[in-house]
This record gives structure tokens, sequence and C-alpha cells, in this order.
């Protein structure tokens, strides 16, 4: 940490908590918010697909104007000071405009109550998670799912980045890794994944034979699906994360338009299609 910011908070009289990746304890509430908004996307990028952005308003809205158990409001009224005026609840608005000094005092009200909810929310949800905390111990030939991220580069249903599925599978355990890794049967797409995972990135399954879809081959038509795959590069871009340079390039995909053009890391379009770079 440079000294800017040791200066910084030992002036706040704050201490930063480091946390590691795939352990983001330290941070807990952080981590299960941004959770929850992801699956409120995630459903919208599954249920509407392709304009599935042009309700991202409504997701925020939803949000804000829903209440929360640790602040015992919605985030909309913890914040002004008054609760939301849209038009489907304008007339369930029971207070009056507040002005001037009573806003401010109203304001640090809110936020005193704020502080001492969010005290109880945590102690709270440290003794439910310490209740149903448990070690988790699978077996060779067990079938679990595995917890994927953007950065492991995978692709499902079409849809790329942080709103992919969460879980991927399921998959067969080969055998264990030392106390807390597991080496798993991965199919030849996954090839760029590494093998073995730490448990804390899996999730038990049970096999149901409902789990299996039996459909009559002769019944598929392939004409109403393709294989996603680059057409052009219209645009090179270098871009520096944690002091490293990592080349991206903008894709042109076949079967969509130039508006749909994505950036894809150069070592991602790579490994998945090394037919494409020279």
């Amino acid at each position: 940490m440079s000294r800017f910011w040791k200066g910084l908070q030992k002036a706040w009289g704050t201490r930063l908590k480091f946390s590691t990746a795939f352990h983001p304890q330290t941070d807990s509430q952080s981590e299960r918010t941004i959770q929850t908004l992801e699956d409120m996307l995630r459903f919208c990028a599954l249920e509407w697909t392709g304009n599935w952005d042009d309700y991202v308003y409504l997701v925020e809205f939803a949000y804000n104007n829903s209440w929360h158990a640790s602040i015992k409001c919605a985030p909309f009224e913890m914040l002004y000071g008054r609760k939301c005026r849209d038009p489907i609840c304008w007339d369930q608005v029971e207070e009056r405009v507040i002005e001037g000094p009573e806003m401010i005092e109203v304001t640090n009200e809110k936020f005193a109550v704020a502080k001492e909810k969010h005290k109880e929310a945590r102690t709270r949800q440290k003794s439910f998670a310490d209740k149903h905390r448990k070690s988790l111990e699978f077996q060779p030939g067990d079938h679990v799912f595995l917890k994927v991220s953007p950065a492991r580069g995978v692709r499902r249903f079409g849809i790329k980045g942080k709103l992919s599925p969460r879980f991927i599978g399921p998959f067969e355990i080969l055998d264990r890794v030392g106390e807390v890794s597991y080496h798993l049967a991965l199919p030849p797409q996954l090839s760029h994944v590494h093998n073995v995972s730490h448990v804390s990135l899996l999730r038990g399954y049970k096999y149901h034979p409902l789990h299996v879809i039996s459909y009559p081959l002769d019944q598929i038509r392939t004409d109403l699906s393709y294989v996603e795959e680059p057409k052009a590069i219209l645009d090179r871009q270098d871009r520096v994360m944690r002091k490293k340079t990592i080349p991206f390039v903008k894709i042109l995909w076949r079967n969509h338009p130039e508006r749909e053009a994505t950036w894809e890391t150069e070592e991602s379009i790579q490994t998945s299609y090394p037919h494409f770079l020279p």
C-alpha cells in the first residue's frame, strides 16, 4: 500500500482489512450486496436476452425502493429522509414535505438509526453464518457444481462476463488433492480452466432422473442455432491492470451487427479460437 493511502487511513482513524481472491470474508456485507444486484441483473439477462439493458433502470428502482431488514426501511428513504414519491404509490406517502433545517435534522436522525441497525444486522448475520457454516467433504465419484468467474473465461448461454451463471456442471470428482482441494473431470471446452479447485468453489450435486432430458435426435433443427465465432477485429487497445499491460481486441461477431462488437482479451480469443488470430 502506498504512503498516501496509509496516511489517509490513519487520519480517518480506520484500518483496511485485505482479502484474497474467492475469499471475501473480510468484506462480506459488500460482497452479499453485490451478489444480490448480480442476481437481479442475471435474471434480466437470461429473461430478456438482447435488450435486457433497457430494464436496468427498473432494477435500480426496485432495489432502492425495497424494504431492507438491516435498516428497517428502503435505501432511498434512508438516504433522502423521505419515501420515494413514484406514480404508483403517490397517494400512499403520508409524510409532509420537509425543507430546510428540518430536513437536516431528520436526515441526521435517519443516519444514526442506520448505523445502529447495521450494527444489529452484522451481529445477527454473523450468528446465522456461524450456525450454518460447516466443512464440506467429497469422495471420488461424487458430482459437484463449479463456481466460475469472468476471469476464468467461461461463457454460458451466450452471455459473457459477470452476468453468466455463477455455477456450471455437474462434474465428477476424480480424487482429492491435499486437505481442501479436489481434482475434477472437466470437458475439453474447459481445458483452459485449472482442473484442481478449492472446496469453497464447489457445491454438492445429487443425481435425479428428472435432470436428464431425452429428446429425439431426428426432431432437432440445426438451423435454429449457430456457433458463435469472431468475424473481424475492429480495433486494438492495451490496458494496464495491476501494473501489467494486457492487450485487448474489439471483436465483430458473426451474425451480429457492428454495434454489438465486444472488447475481449487477446489471450481469451487465442484460447477459444486459435485459428482466428495469426
